[in-house]
């Protein structure tokens, strides 16, 4: 059997939480996931920046009626380490 990595990128709380949201959609907006996680914007925001340059996630600045808003979404890569990191844990999980 071939063991996939734990990755520690995205097994903080927070960006596990993160990376969760946006996997089952196309893309959420900031305030959503804000909102869902409970936290400031300048800790969203750390943890958007580590998943951003892991190539993770995409940051999207759109403007609207005058509004900048801000919407994320996984990358293939993203997707593909948090499938792989379910897994591990998984696998790690069954052996309880």
């Amino acid at each position: 059997m071939t063991k996939t990595p734990f990755n520690t990128m995205i097994h903080a709380p927070n960006r596990l939480q993160i990376c969760a949201l946006l996997e089952s959609t196309k893309e959420l907006e900031f305030h959503i996931i804000k909102e869902q996680l409970d936290v400031s914007d300048s800790v969203l925001s750390k943890h958007l920046k580590v998943l951003e340059d892991a190539d993770y996630i995409r940051i999207i600045k759109k403007t609207e009626f005058t509004r900048q808003r801000t919407w994320l979404s996984l990358t293939s890569l993203g997707r593909k380490a948090f499938k792989s990191h379910l897994e591990e844990l998984k696998r790690i999980v069954g052996k309880i």
